[in-house]
């Protein structure tokens, strides 16, 4: 039974349940929320000893303790006020005939740039802050139709336009960093990493134009991945640049986000390019996982991406560990891997803005349910960010199809020479996987905009859409998250999920940050 996008029907039978759920939550009292796995909450449920409820409740308990309150990360828009009626509605089904799909009752939450049937989609923005979208972006409808729950909407770059902070004009105030308060989550999937990171739900769904998911997910302690471009939709996701968006999960195991990936990856007919995922797609990347699979992988480590006289000393020395540890499961490291004109090939391009074609036919695909019909509409509103003004003039100023750009051509030659030289140095040395640090830098403290940031995540995935991963491996000075990422292949997603988790069993990384424990029964 499948729960649609439309409205969420308690029938009289689940009216009848609900007495029974709200008994169930009391013995589930015990369940430990904090790091948990969407594995473990399953084998929970089935033994008797958690519901839904008990989860929505307990993580919306979480929210409200941790988010604007006590260490306030400040992470989280809205809340979902549906939320705990889809769980004892789930709850009700389950106790009928078992569970709807494999993401049941998982509560889940979302960046604010994807539309969800019921509630407002901001990205970010006071312009659109009672926008209500006509149906659910393709990715939100996989999930609820799996049996997760949408518990809350988190914060973001606004207009997703960042990847240095995570601040917006609907929600006042930095999303912080949950292991240092006083940092920057990366931007601008920020609130989604800090959520997740502090445990307030169990998985959750970012986006990515140039390091959106990966550099929160680095500078979090989280698995975050870039999938192929076509092999998720872009549906119902609002755009920044079409030829560079993708959304995913950010999780904080691999296998979390393995099980999200299988339900949110595949064809869309409202999205052309994921046509190619039809005969690309595995069927589970779940058969990826194998604790041995570091064993004869191929990865070339690309230095050119972290040299040490440009690099934190911590972070440059975890990265050598990491490769060590790579080394030691069994992974064959390449170091003589180097990509001619890297540089140049990035640089060289000309600036050419997407956003108002792009934005535009997303206000278009809103009809009535929005008052801003172009963006210069919002402009005019004034109800933005006052660090978005230059941006927004720039992207109305600019040309009105891109793809008509007198540099366009030159433009997508450039990305063209960078997939053929990273394939045939993959192919040359036989290359499972390329390496390198998502940053080179700790976090940075919030505000500041001049340190060193070391941001490497731009460099090779958007330009290429080729699928990167970004993975945890320790925390600088003892206490600053970092991560490495894997390039690979196109469609080489279960293998880049296999080294990742071969790697993560090895080295168990992942702590949770201090002042998010367990709250206590009431």
């Amino acid at each position: 039974m499948l729960l649609t996008k439309k409205t969420i029907q308690i029938s009289l039978i689940g009216m009848l349940v609900l007495n029974a759920c709200a008994s169930q939550e009391e013995k589930s009292a015990d369940f430990p929320l904090v790091e948990a796995t969407i594995a473990g909450i399953h084998e929970a449920m089935e033994n008797g000893d958690v519901t839904a409820a008990y989860l929505v409740q307990g993580y919306l308990d979480r929210i409200e303790a941790y988010d604007k309150q006590g260490p306030s990360i400040n992470s989280i828009i809205i809340i979902n006020p549906e939320a705990m009626a889809t769980a004892r509605y789930l709850d009700s089904i389950y106790t009928e005939s078992g569970m709807v799909g494999p993401l049941h009752g998982i509560p889940v939450i979302v960046k604010d740039n994807y539309d969800y049937f019921g509630m407002p989609t901001s990205n970010g923005t006071l312009a659109l802050k009672d926008s209500y979208p006509p149906d659910d972006a393709f990715q939100i409808k996989k999930l609820r139709e799996a049996g997760a729950i949408i518990i809350a909407k988190s914060n973001l770059a606004e207009f997703a336009s960042s990847g240095e902070f995570s601040v917006s004009s609907v929600l006042p105030g930095y999303t912080r960093n949950p292991y240092d308060t006083r940092r920057t989550t990366a931007g601008s999937s920020g609130g989604t990493a800090a959520s997740i990171a502090a445990s307030l739900a169990v998985v959750g769904l970012g986006t990515d134009t140039g390091s959106s998911i990966r550099g929160p997910s680095a500078h979090q302690a989280l698995v975050g991945i870039r999938s192929t471009m076509g092999l998720t939709s872009r549906d119902g996701i609002v755009p920044l640049a079409l030829t560079n968006d993708v959304g995913g999960p950010m999780t904080r195991t691999v296998e979390d986000a393995v099980r999200v990936f299988d339900v949110i990856a595949g064809y869309d007919e409202a999205d052309p390019v994921t046509e190619a995922s039809i005969a690309s797609r595995e069927e589970s990347y779940m058969s990826f996982l194998d604790p041995d699979a570091l064993k004869g992988k191929r990865i070339g480590v690309l230095h050119q991406l972290f040299p040490e006289n440009d690099s934190d000393s911590s972070v440059y020395a975890l990265m050598l560990q990491a490769l060590e540890d790579l080394n030691q499961g069994g992974a064959i490291l390449i170091d003589s891997v180097k990509i001619d004109d890297l540089d140049s090939l990035n640089e060289s391009g000309t600036r050419i803005r997407q956003l108002k074609r792009d934005y535009n036919a997303y206000l278009a695909s809103l009809g009535d349910s929005s008052r801003f019909k172009t963006l210069q509409d919002i402009i005019d509103s004034e109800e933005y960010h006052p660090y978005l003004e230059k941006r927004l003039l720039d992207a109305q100023g600019d040309v009105d199809v891109p793809e008509d750009h007198p540099d366009w051509d030159k433009n997508m030659a450039l990305r063209q020479t960078l997939r053929d030289r990273i394939l045939a140095v993959m192919d040359s040395l036989n290359l499972d996987a390329l390496i390198y640090p998502s940053f080179t830098y700790p976090p940075r403290l919030i505000g500041d905009l001049n340190g060193p940031r070391g941001d490497t995540s731009g460099k090779l995935s958007p330009p290429t859409g080729f699928p990167a991963i970004a993975v945890p491996m320790g925390y600088s000075h003892g206490k600053y998250p970092a991560g490495f990422q894997l390039l690979g292949r196109p469609y080489s997603e279960g293998l880049l999920f296999g080294i990742a988790y071969g790697y993560e069993q090895q080295t168990n990384h992942r702590r949770a940050p201090e002042g998010f424990d367990e709250l206590t029964s009431k």
